[in-house]
């Protein structure tokens, strides 16, 4: 059965990924990142039933205004993929200037409270939907020089924790360990070394029909992408 899903930063990266794996099997795919060039790009190149927008998910009102324009014309989506994120150059916490710490945390935590606060009303009215929040390994475990992104996905831990005691019946919140893939976002803490790892495209290959198979009965737990790398 098609399914309509829902995607943040999803011009790049495991977003991008995803959102073509769920293409190319039928699903509408909806989503939105910061780039404009690349949401034309992605609109001219997938058209309709799909549709992308440039949204800064740290911008309150902007996900809202999205919120309405997907709501009318699509409905609530099946399935709600909180992925977008940043994270800092390397450094100890001390010398992580504020600047760059602040937009960890805006976008990462701030940022995926913004899409579930205008998506959850539509949501929850119809007891249906599967809300994943990606967190990390770096959100179960801590590593030296990544302390902002370590808290911030911590605080997904917590948040998608309290969020799925909250759902009704009938819908799951789960924070998701995507496993360690050579992105963008990777080699920049890893530097050469994100090679060894998956590529996001052969990471959406697995995590896509694993991420369309989850139910409500998955609420609350905290999950790791089947056979995804580990540190």
């Amino acid at each position: 059965m098609s399914k309509t899903v829902l995607i943040t930063g999803c011009t790049r990266g495991c977003g991008y990924a995803l959102a073509r794996v769920f293409a190319d099997s039928g699903h509408t795919v909806l989503g939105c990142g910061r780039s404009s060039a690349a949401v034309e790009a992605m609109n001219a190149t997938w058209g309709d039933p799909h549709a992308f927008e440039t949204v800064d998910v740290t911008q309150d009102d902007a996900v809202a205004a999205w919120s309405r324009h997907i709501l009318e014309n699509y409905g609530p989506p099946d399935l709600l993929l909180n992925n977008a994120a940043l994270i800092h150059p390397n450094a100890p916490l001390w010398e992580i200037p504020r600047s760059a710490f602040d937009a960890v945390i805006d976008a990462n935590i701030k940022g995926t409270a913004n899409v579930l606060r205008h998506f959850l009303p539509a949501m929850t009215a119809r007891h249906k939907g599967i809300i994943v929040n990606f967190s990390s390994g770096w959100g179960r475990s801590t590593s030296p020089e990544v302390s902002a992104y370590c808290a911030s996905k911590w605080a997904i831990e917590g948040l998608t924790q309290s969020l799925s005691q909250e759902l009704p019946a009938g819908m799951a919140a789960v924070a998701l360990n995507p496993g360690i893939i050579d992105t963008d976002m990777l080699r920049s803490c890893f530097g050469g070394g994100a090679g060894q790892y998956p590529t996001a495209e052969e990471w959406a290959r697995k995590a896509g029909p694993y991420l369309l198979s989850l139910t409500a009965s998955a609420n609350g737990q905290a999950l790791t992408v089947p056979g995804a790398a580990e540190s």
